[in-house]
């Protein structure tokens, strides 16, 4: 397939893209919006310097996506960052426009919208939260949680900074917090046996579990609270409301 052909390119750069839901995702709206002007692509690179050869070999990239482990390391490769995007910390998403690179979050917007999705009416968000990893991705969950005036704690495998380790977690801490997001790729196909070292016999129906991982619908750390009826979410939702948000920045007006 020749993806110079198309007058407007798009795509996903990251490691492991196999499994990636942005190109079933992408194809298919083209494909209902008769776009076929229009493609996408997974371009995998084992380095993040290899975007600028990327970049060179196709001068028709109108936009990228940028998934693990890249979202902070692409700073270096970007003209202009967006205010929110610079403030997060993390780009997932570039608009190419009149030969800048320009480097935007849309990981907020989908996170913040499908979590705000997950309250019944009536109800409130908890006012703590745990941040299950420390990556690219928990970046955008931790300005949201701020922006909604939600209190958190980053739990990582390493100590340090303003962050516990997992063996800091007690039942008092899941008690405290009855709101625990997932951000690290535990259980994500094929590794589904996976998930956080978590203290979880301190789940209620109280808690509410949220899941980046979006493949299984269903994964481990989730099935552990569906045990106890606590509401859970994975990261289906905050894909689509994210993709769309980077399609909306890639048509913008300049």
């Amino acid at each position: 397939m020749d993806l110079k052909a198309y007058p407007h390119l798009y795509g996903l750069i990251g490691v492991y893209l196999s499994y990636s839901f942005s190109k079933k995702y992408f194809g298919e709206k083209f494909a209902k919006e008769k776009r076929t002007d229009s493609f996408y692509e997974l371009f995998p690179i084992p380095k993040i310097a290899d975007i600028e050869q990327l970049i060179s070999q196709y001068p028709n990239l109108k936009g990228l996506n940028v998934t693990i482990p890249y979202k902070e390391q692409v700073f270096d490769f970007l003209d202009e960052i967006n205010s929110d995007a610079a403030e997060i910390g993390a780009v997932n998403t570039i608009r190419f426009l009149d030969g800048k690179r320009i480097g935007y979050n849309t990981d907020h917007y989908g996170f913040r919208k499908s979590l705000l999705e997950m309250v019944p009416a009536g109800e409130k968000l908890p006012s703590r939260a745990l941040i299950l990893g420390t990556g690219g991705a928990s970046k955008a969950i931790s300005y949201v949680l701020k922006k909604e005036g939600i209190e958190f704690l980053k739990v990582s495998r390493t100590p340090g900074g303003d962050k516990i380790t997992y063996p800091d977690l007690t039942k008092k801490t899941i008690t405290d917090h009855l709101l625990i997001i997932n951000t690290t790729p535990l259980g994500t196909f094929p590794d589904v046996a996976t998930l956080p070292d978590l203290p979880y016999e301190a789940l209620t129906e109280k808690h509410y579990l949220y899941d980046l991982v979006y493949n299984p619908a269903e994964t481990a750390f989730l099935a552990r609270g569906n045990r106890v009826g606590a509401k859970t979410n994975n990261g289906l939702k905050m894909l689509s409301l994210q993709a769309e948000k980077a399609w909306e920045i890639w048509n913008m007006a300049k």
